[in-house]
């Protein structure tokens, strides 16, 4: 028996309207778009309310004038396009929003406003240039430089605009400009170089005023690699570039560059290392050096640096902030007597310490993931030192923390001349809004989930990184692949990925060989001129633009990247043979298959050239797809002839007539049955059989590695194979997903035996503890087991099709989608299955619970008791 009840709306109001968004952006000063997009959600309408028309006001607050869009009959309330005249650099607006009900003559209230502000959107509004305090290979000191200038009355509104070749931090009048850390962060500098926009107003002093700056290696010029890594990747001399610009109350207008005016000298910071960390030494502090009346007799002038101000552009995502502070949950003494402090969570981040002694005292902080033998193990940072240090002045108790540095770490050891010394762990990472959430019956289940989402904080710093712990923290391609879903569904990562993916059309060959991490760079002994094209990698190009569209209703983003997906598949197509084959050259494949050597990742179960062929396939069918979208219908008809060309040679060359493949592998069947490429449902049901017979016979354990994990739960689940599909998710014994849960772990690991049964550490040299990509299986946790998932793009309607098994009582998931936020939960209590839904306004849902039919409904609250259901785990469609 099955009864569904929609929970009674409360009350008969006119909707809300939530204050909008300009694009992707979080902050809204200092934008790069002229006519910027806009969002808005819609709150407390009666349920099934749906949007007929909304009217956009855009005031000038300079000029008082107020212009309105009128009203626009349109359901639409994402990514909306820019009803005004185009916006030019520095222009400041304040916009709101009323929305009126389909069919109704009355609106609702505005909006709060959304004060957005363009920054400089020409290269000719750069008046400040580039001042290097360096000579050629200059050493890894972080240099001070400075500018004395006047206020001469009243300010009404001061924007300071700043980037570097290399990191900064700015300060003014002795006191620090924003909370940002590791600025401007990493791009493909020679094409795209992000700069600042901060409000500098009420920081301005009548008369006297310092701005002052740290300037440090970074990933400009610092060490970045692998085998001890290269330096000067980018250029040998750092750079400044700041731009105050200052307007009065009067009306007149004053700007303050960095030019020949300025002057440096040398800093406390020693070293600062990404990999090595920094070296402070307090005795060397010059107090009050960013302050007005500071003595600078001894400074040395600057120079001035040529550098193409084309590059200059401003973020599409949020900047790199603390966004967390983690006391020690232990201290432990090890056996060689060394003090050791355990946060009890992997993290990434950098230590703020306090202590108090003589003069010249040192304090040392040495970083790791884990310990073995009680000690802290470094091995797996290879070359990485990890280690902060800081000299005292002696006056006192003294505080510090790191400015140019990360750390991946759970435990530090302190040592060196002071026995008190109290630290506190300071997260770091793209300050992106949480948007999804999943909770379940299962507490290793959710400790998985947790440990997923503490890789993605740790690992989405700037770039996408592959570990954020060892001498390496690369932006691989692979990995963004086939975490993009997870990724976007747990965060807004929307902005910095569509940025990230901006640098990898840069940064494409011209073969359209797409480098195997982004920002590309040569790192020996992976030379960037001798890169060849790799299958799953690669395919970013493609299947990162579509996921982004799927998640945020953004064809923009599709139609900035179609040309760099475009070159990846033609790249594809140039190296594979006339029988649409990719099998030759070099391929990653399931890399990290668990039976591979700790030497050989590469030698994985499943054939290199299937997978490559396999995703060659679903790369093509995708752009088909994209260019569909974008109304390019010549290459629509292109693609989708050539991806039917490459199904068929798949299917000839792997497929045997029985649905078995000639490849007989886990990996294998996992990709060919996702991707779709069985010609028949008999050869389709055959394959999943067998997928479930041999994830049965390896007793449940996985056998997959980068490739298959992402998809072999949804294979399973996809042909009726639920109950294996879960089977699979809680085997705790080595290899398997709970099977680092069971060893203490809190985020992924790279390989699943980066910590051996007998708590050794593998002896790889690849071996981290902070590693998403084998945590994509969270996408199945919120799609299958919570149930929830984009029906359309962007969420305008809903797919709920909660599938329990495994003999989870219930789970949840939440999500702020572009229209609202969306929830859903279930509970299996005896033999009553309930769902509860929430249905953001102007949504859709598609509900498709077990053993009853699909229904739609929309917005609102919603909830199903359903009696006499079959528990067992195995649940037919």
């Amino acid at each position: 028996m099955v009864r569904g009840d929609r929970v009674p709306h409360h009350g008969d109001k006119l909707p809300r309207v939530a204050e909008p968004r300009a694009e992707h952006h979080r902050e809204a000063l200092g934008i790069g778009e002229a006519r910027p997009r806009l969002s808005w959600a819609v709150l407390d309408a009666p349920a099934g309310w749906q949007q007929g028309a909304y009217e956009i006001e855009c005031a000038d607050p300079e000029s008082g004038d107020v212009v309105s869009s009128g009203r626009i009959d349109s359901e639409d309330s994402v990514l909306v396009p820019w009803p005004h005249r185009e916006l030019g650099s520095r222009s400041r607006r304040q916009i709101r929003v009323r929305v009126w009900g389909s069919g109704s003559a009355h609106a609702s209230d505005w909006s709060p406003t959304l004060t957005l502000e363009t920054g400089l959107l020409e290269p000719s509004d750069w008046t400040a240039g580039f001042i290097t305090p360096d000579a050629p290979a200059a050493g890894e000191s972080v240099p001070l430089l400075r500018r004395d200038f006047s206020v001469r009355g009243p300010v009404r509104r001061a924007r300071l605009y700043a980037t570097a070749l290399g990191l900064y931090e700015l300060e003014l009048n002795g006191v620090r400009v924003g909370d940002i850390v590791l600025a401007p962060g990493w791009t493909s500098y020679h094409h795209r170089l992000r700069y600042q926009t901060y409000d500098v107003t009420e920081a301005l002093n009548s008369g006297s005023n310092t701005l002052g700056a740290w300037l440090a290696d970074g990933w400009f010029r610092g060490r970045l690699g692998f085998n001890g890594g290269t330096r000067h990747i980018y250029g040998d001399r750092r750079g400044l570039l700041a731009q105050l610009e200052i307007q009065y109350a009067d009306g007149s207008a004053e700007v303050v560059r960095t030019d020949e005016n300025w002057c440096t000298a040398a800093g406390p910071i020693q070293r600062a290392s990404l990999y090595d960390g920094e070296h402070h030494n307090a005795q060397r502090e010059r107090p009050g050096w960013s302050t007005p009346g500071f003595d600078a007799g001894d400074w040395l002038p600057v120079q001035l640096m040529a550098h193409d101000r084309t590059t200059l552009v401003a973020p599409l995502g949020p900047p790199v902030r603390c966004t967390q502070e983690l006391k020690p949950v232990a201290e432990i003494t090890s056996p060689s007597g060394r003090r050791i402090v355990d946060f009890g969570q992997n993290l990434v981040g950098r230590l703020q310490m306090w202590a108090e002694g003589p003069s010249g005292a040192v304090v040392r902080l040495r970083h790791a993931e884990v310990l073995q033998d009680g000690e802290l193990c470094v091995r797996p940072l290879r070359q990485a030192r990890a280690t902060d240090e800081y000299v005292l002045r002696g006056e006192g108790q003294e505080s510090w923390e790191p400015r140019f540095t990360f750390h991946g770490f759970r435990y530090a050891e302190v040592s060196g001349d002071v026995d008190d010394v109290e630290v506190v762990a300071r997260v770091y990472h793209t300050d992106m809004l949480r948007t999804g959430t999943f909770a379940c019956s299962d507490p290793h289940i959710q400790r998985l989930h947790e440990n997923v989402v503490w890789s993605m904080r740790g690992n989405f710093l700037d770039v996408p990184t592959d570990c954020p712990q060892r001498d390496e923290r690369l932006g691989w391609t692979g990995d963004v692949q086939i975490f993009a879903p997870t990724a976007s569904f747990l965060y807004d990562c929307a902005g910095m990925l569509s940025s990230w993916l901006r640098d990898l059309a840069a940064d494409q060959l011209p073969n359209g060989c797409v480098p195997y991490f982004v920002p590309a760079i040569s790192a020996p002994p992976l030379e960037l001129e001798a890169l060849t094209p790799t299958a799953a990698w690669g395919d970013v190009a493609v299947l990162t633009p579509w996921e982004l569209y799927q998640q945020y209703e953004d064809v923009e983003v599709l139609r900035a990247q179609y040309p760099s997906a475009k070159a990846w598949v033609d790249c594809m197509t140039a190296h594979a043979g006339d029988n649409h084959l990719w099998d030759t050259g070099f391929q990653f494949g399931d890399w990290l298959d668990p039976s591979a050597p700790p030497d050989d990742p590469t030698a994985s179960k499943a054939d290199p050239y299937l997978i490559a062929t396999a995703y060659r396939a679903r790369s093509t069918t995708v752009l088909a797809r994209m260019a569909h979208t974008l109304g390019y219908s010549e290459d629509h008809r292109h693609y989708e002839e050539l991806a039917r060309a490459i199904r068929d040679a798949f299917a000839q060359k792997w497929i045997l007539p029985s649905g078995l493949l000639d490849d007989d592998a886990q990996s294998s069947y996992a990709v060919a049955l996702h991707f779709g490429l069985f010609p028949t449902p008999a050869q389709r049901d055959a394959a999943a059989r067998r997928l479930a017979t041999l994830v049965e016979e390896a007793d449940f354990h996985i056998a997959t590695g980068f490739v298959g994990t992402p998809v072999i739960c949804d294979a399973l689940t996809d042909s009726g194979h639920l109950d294996t599909a879960y089977a699979l998710l809680l085997k705790q014994t080595c290899p398997s997903w709970l099977y680092p849960v069971t060893q203490g772990a809190t985020t992924i690991w790279e390989r699943w035996d980066s910590l051996l049964p007998d708590g050794s550490v593998n002896p790889g040299d690849m071996t981290s503890f902070n590693h998403y990509a084998l945590g994509a299986v969270a996408d199945w946790l919120h799609r299958v087991v919570a149930g929830m998932a984009p029906a359309d793009p962007g969420y305008r309607r809903l797919l709920v099709r909660p599938r329990p098994g495994g003999g989870l009582t219930h789970a949840s998931a939440a999500k702020e989608t572009p229209y609202g936020r969306a929830e859903v939960s279930w509970l299996r209590e005896a033999d009553t299955f309930s769902v509860h839904l929430t249905v953001p306004v102007g949504v859709t849902a598609i509900v498709d619970l077990p053993g009853r039919s699909p229904e739609t409904v929309g917005s609102g609250r919603h909830r199903w008791h359903i009696s006499d259901l079959n528990c067992a785990d195995e649940t037919s469609d």
